[in-house]
């Protein structure tokens, strides 16, 4: 196993209400689901967004569609509509994820 960005094993999907995000992640190939669900753990994945100001992350796992739903709370600083980042949208929070690195094949 060598590491590699979480995106050559995965894809993202995300969604945000007010100042809560929603990122789905999904598996590649079936066979790595066990591989990301050692990995991209609650923890992980608050401490990738704390910078943002999140004070929580849920996990919640779908292993039969090879996928996890994270619930990542405060991390929109104050959502789309009243951040004044230029651009505070989930989506641009889910490549930050699929960046991360994680040991892969």
């Amino acid at each position: 196993m060598s590491l590699v960005p979480l995106h050559s094993l995965a894809h993202a999907r995300a969604g945000d209400k007010g100042n809560r995000l929603n990122l789905s992640l999904i598996a590649h190939r079936a066979e790595d689901w066990p591989l990301l669900a050692a990995q991209v753990t609650e923890a992980k994945v608050l401490d990738l967004l704390r910078h943002r100001g999140a004070t929580a992350a849920r996990r919640y796992d779908l292993p039969q569609l090879g996928a996890f739903n994270f619930v990542i709370e405060d991390v929109l600083q104050g959502g789309v509509n009243g951040a004044l980042n230029l651009d505070g949208h989930g989506k641009s929070l889910s490549f930050l994820l699929l960046g991360m690195m994680v040991e892969g094949r």
